[in-house]
């Protein structure tokens, strides 16, 4: 402990989380007051940040208020069933994380805690929030899901800057219109799972609201003026008791996902068919028909409609492909009608895509024969992940370099030419790449060293890139890789070094013989040296039974193994090439 507390003095932040903890050890509260030996007083910096999550912790002292200069405070998943009124002397704090614990109040001093900005409260016992949240004027993120919460605060329209709210899961019977007058920041709203039986009549004030989140509740209609939540891509009103919707939800230009499953509709209207959809869920609903003018919707990837008694469609068309439905639907227009953009535009697609990345942070432009990255891929916020495979890319542009969330690159099947380490050193949190199937001409020497954080890697399919191969050795954290067809005569030495592989596909080479160094690969569970010229294999292979799992062989000359041996599976020829190993 002393040493962790001596680091903390240093860097500010102390970090107790997973230790079976039943109290704050009261050091932790006199952070400042115990420098230790060969420590100087005036060196020490202020703990802003506290995280003592997933822990036993059953009570915290009103010492907490000696941590004045607290940014930070995280004491989820614990044992807690209160909290010290100390927590409003944190005057400095801005986000704090109670989630996960037995709490049944928020004590009023909360309030005074006047910087905060995000307030984790979910999975308590909470009955209400205090009204003193209201004087937290900066709070833009509040999280309350999984309580008792039957009613929230009227001061708390005083939170102006409210971004996210997620109360999900209590028993709130209504929104209040002044909450929502306030609340025009809102940018994300989750009140499923209460007894909703209608919403307020001015909820178009949400403009920038994007995600709103109101499934299974009691409501019974939807105002007018949800036609003016011009920013809203997600939408999901199943499991409710709505038997008809507005028609001015076909305004929501920007919609990607509409839930409107488990509701009494009778019909989806013919204004909402102008909306461009990915996905809509119609299912168990008491729709008889559709109107022809739903075929229009080209943009659907899915459309859900299970447990409706349609009588004018035959079941192959309700069940099969929503391609085949919306072609059906649209040869049921009249010529005058008829679109005459049977399939979405490019540009179409890949706007839907843009629009359905803003939650999810995941952009998918697969197979769009695109010749450039788009520019949406780096204009969508925190995109986590991109997948660009089955185009005609021949190059990463600069601007990539800012997506600096980017977590997987997928890039297969395309036409790069040139390995983009310059671009891929300027995303640090890149942890999958695949780049199988590219006419990459060479990866430079060194080129590992610009993605040194992976752990995925596919570059099967690229022959001419591996005359010299790259180090691997610069890939310490690497768990897979992918390196079928490239024509390999060998296994790369420092790939057998690598200690955190578990999943190694080297299938359809060229390689002769298994290096005795195999062995070393102690956390190997899957290794595919199918379709080589192996005659033989080394008995140390066999040291990495039982932790390798998977042994694929076929295709090659195996002569060293009987074909018996080799019917029963891995165990069996692993087992086999153990009992060879000469005795020590």
């Amino acid at each position: 402990m002393d040493r962790i507390l001596k680091a903390a003095r240093t860097s500010g932040s102390l970090n107790l989380s997973n230790r079976s903890l039943k109290d704050v050890p009261i050091e932790v509260y006199q952070c400042l007051e115990t420098t230790g030996e060969g420590e100087n007083w005036w060196e020490a910096v202020d703990l802003q940040k506290l995280i003592l999550a997933h822990n036993d912790i059953a009570v915290l002292r009103e010492d907490l208020k000696n941590l004045a200069c607290l940014v930070v405070l995280n004491v989820s998943h614990n044992n807690l069933s209160q909290l010290p009124a100390a927590i409003g002397e944190l005057t400095a704090m801005k986000s704090l994380d109670v989630s996960f614990n037995s709490i049944t109040e928020l004590p009023e001093q909360i309030g005074s805690a006047i910087s905060l900005v995000k307030l984790d409260c979910s999975s308590n016992r909470f009955k209400e929030l205090p009204e003193s949240i209201g004087r937290c004027l900066d709070l833009s993120d509040l999280k309350a899901s999984n309580n008792q919460i039957s009613s929230l605060p009227e001061d708390m329209v005083n939170c102006s800057k409210l971004s996210k709210l997620d109360v999900e899961g209590n028993r709130l019977t209504a929104l209040s219109e002044n909450h929502i007058a306030s609340w025009t920041m809102l940018t994300e709203l989750n009140a499923s799972k209460n007894m909703l039986s209608g919403l307020p009549q001015n909820i178009g004030s949400l403009s920038r609201l994007i995600r709103l989140d109101l499934h299974q509740n009691k409501i019974l209609s939807v105002p007018p003026s949800i036609g003016d939540c011009s920013s809203l891509v997600e939408f999901y009103l199943g499991i409710n008791s709505l038997s008809t919707l507005p028609a001015e939800i076909g305004d929501l230009s920007r919609l990607g996902t509409l839930d409107l499953r488990s509701n009494q509709l009778k019909e989806y209207p013919v204004g909402a068919c102008k909306l461009k959809l990915s996905y809509l869920d119609l299912s168990n609903n008491s729709l008889t028909g559709l109107h022809p003018e739903l075929g229009n919707m080209t943009t659907l990837r899915k459309l859900v409609l299970v447990g409706n008694p349609l009588r004018t469609l035959r079941s192959s068309l309700v069940n099969g492909p929503t391609a085949a439905l919306l072609k059906y639907l649209r040869s049921r227009l009249s010529n005058s009608e008829e679109t005459s953009a049977s399939t979405p535009t490019k540009e179409n697609v890949i706007a839907s895509a843009a629009r359905m990345s803003i939650s999810s942070k995941e952009l998918s432009l697969e197979g769009l024969n695109l010749s450039a990255v788009p520019s949406e891929v780096w204009e969508s916020g925190e995109i986590t992940k991109v997948n660009l495979s089955k185009n005609s890319i021949e190059e990463l542009p600069a601007q990539l370099s800012t997506s600096v969330s980017l977590q997987t690159l997928i890039l297969s099947r395309n036409k790069i030419k040139d390995w983009p380490g310059a671009i891929l050193k300027s995303l640090p949190n890149l942890v999958c790449l695949k780049l199988d199937n590219n006419p990459l001409t060479q990866i430079p020497l060194d080129g590992f060293q610009a993605v040194s954080g992976l752990r995925i890697l596919d570059l099967s399919g690229n022959a001419v890139s591996f005359r010299e191969h790259p180090k691997f050795c610069h890939l310490p954290q690497l768990q897979e890789l992918y390196l079928s067809r490239i024509q390999l005569s060998e296994v790369p030495e420092d790939i057998l070094n690598l200690s955190n592989l578990i999943i190694l596909d080297l299938n359809q080479n060229s390689l002769q013989s298994i290096p005795k160094s195999i062995k070393n690969m102690t956390s190997l569970k899957h290794l595919d040296i199918s379709n080589n010229n192996i005659s033989s294999l080394p008995p140390e292979l066999g040291l990495l039974e039982p932790t390798l799992e998977v042994l694929r062989l076929d295709g090659n000359p195996l002569r060293s193994i009987r074909r018996p041996i080799l019917e029963r599976g891995t165990k069996a020829v692993l087992n086999y090439l153990k009992d060879r190993l000469p005795d020590q």
